[in-house]
């Protein structure tokens, strides 16, 4: 299994509007484009991304439909040599102030895109700038999510952020290059549980092969939520302890 993060897909009120966004703050580039009767997908990224690394799905429901951001999710992360300088530069371009570097404690920052989706601003010294470092989720059970990630996708456990009322835990493939993606796992200590919403979709993993890694998960006891057949054989969906849809695509 090959188990590079592909993308992260969030769901979009107005199609238009967010991709103007991204294009004119965070210079993301259209890469792909699949439009069906009833709904598009946009694939977003930087321009000079490197080979490993994951691009932005948003998806756009042609029935003028709202969404519920919930609470399952958290965000997603980027990449920037200095937190002050992007966020200063986001603001300038008018950009709504969420949460300065100041707040954060100088290291990361949060912007807000048009539909509520959070984008962190993270300080990394590799990567394209911009370039998607991590997608948060937050999970109920942090053995079980990390048993989760390393028994069904073999991926490695890369670090870890320990505070007085949370856990922050950092997954990815085995081998990845420093400019993969990766997961965070966000884990509260109060025992809380999650409302997971609609205006987040999934994550997508690259197969290798579609099938003999379908076949893998469910020998590994991963959930059968939609399989290669009941999706034309283009990709398939499991889900994590928590519900989080996760993709399995095949990619060139």
């Amino acid at each position: 299994m090959n188990g590079t993060l592909d993308h992260t897909m969030m769901r979009v009120a107005d199609l238009d509007e967010s991709l103007d966004w991204y294009r004119t703050h965070l210079d993301y580039e259209e890469q792909g484009r699949w439009e069906a009767d009833t709904f598009t997908n946009v694939y977003l990224g930087p321009a000079d991304a490197h080979d490993e690394g994951a691009v932005l799905e948003l998806t756009y429901n042609h029935d003028g439909r709202s969404y519920e951001m919930g609470d399952a999710w958290g965000h997603i992360a980027v990449r920037v040599e200095d937190v002050y300088d992007a966020y200063e530069e986001l603001m300038d371009a008018g950009v709504e102030d969420y949460r300065d570097p100041d707040s954060c404690g100088g290291s990361y920052a949060f912007v807000k895109d048009p539909d509520g989706h959070e984008v962190e601003i993270v300080e990394r010294d590799h990567g394209a700038r911009w370039s998607l470092d991590h997608t948060m989720i937050r999970v109920e059970d942090a053995d079980e999510a990390l048993g989760f990630w390393t028994r069904k996708f073999e991926y490695q456990h890369t670090g870890r952020w320990e505070s007085d009322t949370f856990a922050n835990y950092f997954v990815k493939p085995e081998d990845a290059a420093p400019e993969a993606m990766a997961v965070e796992l966000t884990y509260n200590y109060d025992g809380r549980s999650y409302e997971m919403g609609d205006a987040w979709g999934h994550l997508a993993v690259r197969a290798d092969d579609l099938h003999d890694d379908w076949e893998t998960l469910m020998e590994r006891e991963a959930e059968d939520y939609r399989d290669p057949e009941s999706c034309d054989d283009r990709y398939a969906f499991t889900k994590d302890q928590d519900g989080h849809e996760i993709e399995l695509v095949e990619r060139d």
